[in-house]
């Protein structure tokens, strides 16, 4: 199963392109969730929200409607993964207000944060077995087996991340589920995927992760190329034989 989405919902210039004219912003994520069945939140990352803002997501959504949330970067770039206990707490405390909406935890590592891999244990160890963690580490000293050995052990995901239609980082399956975060494509207009980028990384996970499921979210907002992609996507999966969640209409 694909659950497709894209990172973040509030972009301005979204207006007149997937949300109309006249509907105000306060209502954008009811049209979002009706559309799609998951969304990655990005905004945690720069100011984590108060627990009332996570229920408030949660009575919202529909039932089958899948939040994912990046951890906050007090943790992964202030921090930067040294004494993690109360940043987690603190964390999962607000956001365990989405109840069964909350998807996977996004940790992504600062680009400057060479591999220390008893500190990505020590994070890991707190959050409880049923959170799903996702940690996109962005420096190439973290590719090593100790690395992948350590999120094996934690059942935390590699994210797989795409930039200019390439992985950027090694396609790993560390755990039951997936998680692919594509930033930036080669395509025209800016920065969209082109038809082969697209395929291709169906391709990779259906390769890769059969029937487990994968969490999709496309990073790349400018022009509502997000949401043009994730369609596009959801067309190359369906015609693969994959299962893939609500996208708006082509």
């Amino acid at each position: 199963m694909i659950l497709l989405g894209t990172s973040g919902w509030q972009y301005r210039d979204w207006r007149g392109r997937f949300y109309p004219d006249g509907l105000p912003q306060r209502l954008w994520l009811e049209h979002f969730a009706e559309r799609f069945a998951t969304v990655e939140v990005n905004n945690a990352f720069y100011r984590l929200p108060e627990r009332d803002t996570f229920a408030a997501w949660r009575a919202r959504t529909p039932d089958d409607f899948c939040v994912a949330v990046k951890m906050s970067r007090y943790l992964t770039h202030i921090k930067r993964l040294r004494d993690p206990a109360e940043p987690v707490y603190r964390f999962l405390d607000r956001a365990s207000a989405l109840g069964d909406r909350l998807g996977p935890v996004l940790l992504q590592l600062p680009p400057t944060l060479a591999a220390d891999v008893p500190l990505l244990d020590a994070t890991l160890r707190l959050f409880p077995p049923q959170v799903r963690v996702a940690v996109e580490p962005r420096h190439t000293s973290w590719w090593t087996a100790a690395t992948r050995a350590t999120l094996e052990r934690h059942r935390a995901a590699l994210v797989w991340a795409d930039r200019l239609g390439r992985p950027v980082t090694p396609l790993w399956r560390t755990t039951d589920f997936g998680y692919l975060r594509l930033h930036e494509g080669r395509a025209r207009p800016h920065p969209r995927y082109g038809r082969a980028a697209l395929t291709s990384w169906v391709r990779r996970l259906a390769d890769t992760f059969g029937d487990a499921p994968v969490y999709v979210y496309f990073n790349n907002d400018p022009g509502g190329a997000a949401i043009a992609d994730a369609v596009a996507f959801a067309a190359r999966c369906r015609r693969d034989g994959l299962q893939v969640s609500r996208v708006p209409a082509g």
